[in-house]
């Protein structure tokens, strides 16, 4: 199963151009960088570990790429990374755009767990296969 979530996910990984290119936009747009990761991609897991602190003074994306470099080292193949770029313009304050950089060789998926519930309602939650395992072994 391949992972979607944030943009670009649809489309092939990446290459390390492509990344540069994508923070370039971000700087132009004066957009800060930063760099997270996680074992646990659960679509409602919104909080990733920073690797680092958010770039907000930087204004080389090679800055991004060494950053990026340093954060595949320690979690290659055992990780999503993603870049996200955080806009403070007053009324936004907001992630303007976030994007998986690397994923695990292996990507196990969701499982659709049904609960039947009081009367004749139904529900419906996924959990990750790779919740079965502890963390920091889950890939």
């Amino acid at each position: 199963m391949h992972i979607t979530q944030g943009t670009f996910s649809f489309l092939p990984a990446l290459s390390d151009e492509q990344i540069t290119a994508q923070a370039k936009y971000c700087l132009e747009k004066g957009w800060s960088l930063n760099i997270e990761f996680t074992d646990d991609p659960h679509p409602r897991n919104t909080y990733w570990e920073m690797w680092g602190t958010p770039m907000f003074d930087l204004k080389d994306p090679a800055g991004l790429m060494y950053e990026l470099a340093e954060c595949r080292k320690v979690h290659a193949g055992r990780a999503y990374i993603r870049v996200s770029a955080f806009d403070a313009t007053p009324g936004w304050e907001s992630l303007r755009l976030s994007f998986i950089t690397d994923r695990p060789a292996e990507e196990p998926g969701f499982m659709l767990e049904r609960q039947e519930r009081g009367g004749r309602m139904i529900a419906y939650t996924t959990r990750a296969y790779a919740a079965d395992r502890p963390a920091g072994a889950r890939y």
